[in-house]
């Protein structure tokens, strides 16, 4: 039967279900049979001869008929997961189910009365080739999840068959064991099958359905309620899945194995066309899926694999009851972390690539769900994080989030990308070995729209967070406190910052001390708190080899001066906020003297004009985001106990925050929070007498005078003598005794865990427009805009 007649009679069935008035017999098979037995359509035909139209019909005036549709489909699957479907036909019938659920799911999950459906038990369900009494009570969802793990397994139509032999003595699907037809060579398989693209089209569609049945979380509105765990994940990586280990490596390798570039030879990939790259991408999706587990709420022994009093082999597993997340938490060799590692770092770095080499490498467009895949490795398994940040190949993780930073920061369409990448800095800044890595040269040039300079990966880390910050939209203040932190936490460890990251720290200081700024917000007075931090760190800790930010420090030094002489009267403070009405710039942009970009890089542009992005949640504020840890002199931390106050600067107006409405705390961009809060001279004091200035004050009061000495002796007006004076000087028993270092480390909490939820099903609801899974549905997760 020709294509043409397979789509007409495919439509024609579609057309008798949504005419029907009366209900038809789940025995009736000749109806039935017409949506899958005699067809070959595409999952896009599925998708345009199905209406989203005439699903909504048939789900409001024939739901009997409905309900039939999706229990005959499942009991297909399962049939064909029981029989191990060896003929072409039965393949064909697998693949047109899957399409038709995957149409069908996300209309079933968007009315509120048809979501307990799939977890009602439909008599006689589970009725495959055994007859067993106790398998008729599962409900649907469980059927249905069991026979796709099955099918994902399933030999000659998924995985290689292991038998050289005829159809009598094909494998028994019951029989296998799955472990030994892992998907790709890496964690825990070594051996690497021959890729077969019919079995990578096979597992997308199977994956494609799969993705669909979790993706009942978009039609739920956010809660902080993190009880409410998605069912459909929760059976599936439970020990019910007899798959669930093979499947949880198979998409972790295919992930991290894949090499876009086409096996290492530029432009390979415009040659052949790539089957795999669907599938990883399938597989990265249902893999960050699996792993969205809150542990600020878990009550797991630890999540690190380190459990107390337990060995790895006990009858009971340690950790959480999610399988995935289990697994992922235990991976311990070494090799395995490199080759995670590796393989993350490769694919994140391919947007890279092309913008020196262009189009020698397919260019991929999963850097979102692999950063949270690198995200939750990092929050998951502390091993991992520690293994990646023992050596420099931290770097090769952070360029590309410093590259996708500066690229999107003026992308309203791309606020979550901006979020997810801070947080994972923040998370690396909690460690010490972060701060030291990233005095390693910068050597690799990406064109970056971002100042020449010469220097450290630290430099390049500062002079990013400087162009966010004066140079991104109005959406990204919330992250400016992020930022600051990640500075404050690497600081101690900053050997030689560049002159270029000198002046842009200094330029922020300026920005941020302005009265009117000072005085317009609640909170914005902690940004200088944060800089001052970051100076005094770096003078007490490291001023041999600072001559750079020294010098800055003395060249602005009449910025420290005038936050010392900060007005307090009330008189003082309206007038600042009145000449704020005049200057709505949210931070100056003048004398940062940027000079050139560096070389073939492109500015951040702007999202083009109905762009579609999805909305997310507020993120908790960085005294929620972190706990404070002190730092002991053989470099080990102790956490603090949270003072009554937790903001970075103690005489915090946590009272005031605390007293405002939600709303206004939120809006922290705008100036005057409509009329609920008024600066007052007493809310000025409670901070002003706190600014740790002493370190400054002590450099300023003795080297200036000998600075402006050797220029007036030698009539110097030239950096360099200057400079080199300072390299020289020394301040040792000179300043006030070092402070301790305080580093703010990440700590979860169920505010992240919800933003996250919602940005990952944001980011799959947008990708997935081939075909449109849930576009046009009644999503509630999050809010769909146009920019």
């Amino acid at each position: 039967m020709g294509n043409a007649d397979s789509k007409l009679n495919f439509r024609k069935a579609v057309i008798q279900l949504t005419t029907k008035t009366q209900p038809v017999e789940a025995t009736d098979d000749a109806f039935w049979d017409q949506f899958w037995a005699d067809t070959a359509t595409s999952v896009q035909d599925v998708f345009a001869l199905v209406p989203a139209a005439e699903i909504r019909a048939v789900r409001e005036e024939s739901p009997s008929n409905l309900a039939t549709l999706c229990y005959k489909a499942v009991e297909k699957l399962v049939q064909g997961a029981e029989s191990g479907c060896h003929s072409e036909k039965e393949k064909q019938i697998i693949l047109n189910c899957s399409r038709l659920l995957t149409r069908i799911l996300p209309y079933i999950f968007e009315d509120p009365d048809w979501r307990g459906f799939f977890w009602s038990t439909v008599p006689g369900a589970g009725r495959g080739g055994g007859d067993e009494e106790d398998e008729n009570a599962r409900p649907l969802a469980e059927s249905l999840l069991l026979a796709i793990a099955d099918l994902l397994f399933c030999p000659d139509f998924t995985v290689q068959s292991h038998r050289k032999s005829t159809v009598d003595t094909a494998e028994d699907i019951h029989s296998i064991d799955s472990c030994e037809y892992i998907w790709e060579a890496g964690v825990g398989f070594a051996h690497s099958p021959q890729p077969n693209y019919n079995h990578d089209l096979n597992r997308t569609e199977l994956l494609k359905l799969l993705l669909t049945c979790f993706s009942e979380a978009m039609y739920l509105p956010p809660s902080s309620d993190s009880s409410n765990a998605n069912p459909w994940v929760q059976f599936f990586c439970s020990t019910e899945n007899r798959h669930a280990l093979p499947l949880f490596t198979s998409l972790l390798n295919i992930v991290c194995a894949y090499d876009p570039v086409g096996y290492g030879i530029p432009y390979n990939h415009l040659l052949f066309s790539d089957y795999r790259e669907p599938l990883v991408e399938e597989a990265a999706q249902v893999l960050i899926v699996t792993l969205d587990y809150d542990t600020s709420t878990s009550s797991s022994p630890t999540v690190d694999g380190t459990t107390t009093g337990t060995a790895m082999d006990d009858v009971d597993p340690p950790g959480p009851d999610n399988l995935f997340v289990n697994y992922l938490s235990r991976i311990h060799r070494e090799e395995d972390f490199q080759f995670i590692l590796k393989g993350v770092a490769r694919l994140l770095s391919n947007p890279l690539v092309q913008t020196y080499l262009p189009n020698s490498a397919k260019k991929i467009q999963f850097h979102q769900e692999l950063l949270v895949l690198f995200w939750k490795l990092c929050d998951f398994n502390k091993k991992f994080l520690f293994f990646v940040l023992k050596s420099s190949d931290v770097l090769d993780i952070l360029v590309p989030i410093l590259y996708f930073l500066n690229d999107a920061r003026a992308d309203q369409s791309r606020v979550g990308l901006m979020h997810i990448g801070v947080f994972i800095l923040l998370l690396l800044s909690g460690e010490r070995n972060f701060g030291v890595r990233l005095n390693k040269p910068y050597s690799v040039r990406v064109p970056m729209d971002i100042p020449v300079f010469t220097g450290t990966h630290a430099d390049l880390l500062i002079i990013v967070f400087h162009k966010i910050i004066t140079s991104g939209h109005q959406r990204l203040q919330p992250l400016f406190d992020c930022l600051l932190t990640i500075i404050v936490n690497v600081s101690p460890y900053l050997k030689s910052l560049s002159m270029v990251a000198a002046n842009k720290l200094l330029h922020l200081l300026e920005a941020f001390s302005t009265t009117w700024f000072l005085f317009s917000t609640v909170q914005n007075h902690h940004l200088v708190f944060f800089l001052l931090e970051v100076f005094n760190n770096i003078i007490q800790y490291q001023f041999d080899g600072n001559s750079n930010l020294v010098y800055a420090i003395i060249r602005k030094r009449n910025v420290f001066h005038q936050l010392a002489n900060l007005p307090t009267d009330a008189q003082s403070i309206q007038k600042a906020l009145q000449r704020k009405k005049k200057t709505p710039e949210p931070i100056s942009r003048t004398n940062s003297q940027d000079g050139l970009s560096m070389e073939g890089s492109r500015p951040a542009a702007p999202a083009e004009p109905g762009t579609l992005k999805t909305s997310l949640v507020a993120t908790p504020g960085i005294d929620k985001l972190t706990e404070k840890a002190q730092v002991s002199e053989d470099g080990t931390m102790r956490s603090l106990e949270p003072e009554s106050s937790q903001s970075p600067s103690e005489g915090s107006p946590a009272a005031v925050e605390a007293s405002q409405p939600k709303r206004d705390r939120r809006r922290l961009s705008s100036a005057s929070l409509s009329g609920q809060w008024t600066p007052t001279s007493d809310w000025v004091l409670s901070w002003k007498s706190k600014l740790p200035l002493q370190t400054i004050m002590r450099l300023l009061q003795v080297l200036v005078p000998q600075v402006e000495k050797i220029c007036i002796d030698k009539g110097l007006t030239d950096e360099s003598e200057i400079l080199k004076f300072l390299q020289h000087g020394t301040l040792v028993g000179l300043l006030p005794v070092p402070h301790p270092i305080l580093i703010r480390k990440y700590q979860a909490n169920s505010g992240t865990a919800m933003w996250f939820r919602t940005y990952m099903w944001g980011v799959i609801y947008l990708r997935n427009v081939d075909p449109p899974i849930w576009y046009d549905t009644d999503v509630k997760l999050f809010e769909i805009q146009r920019v």
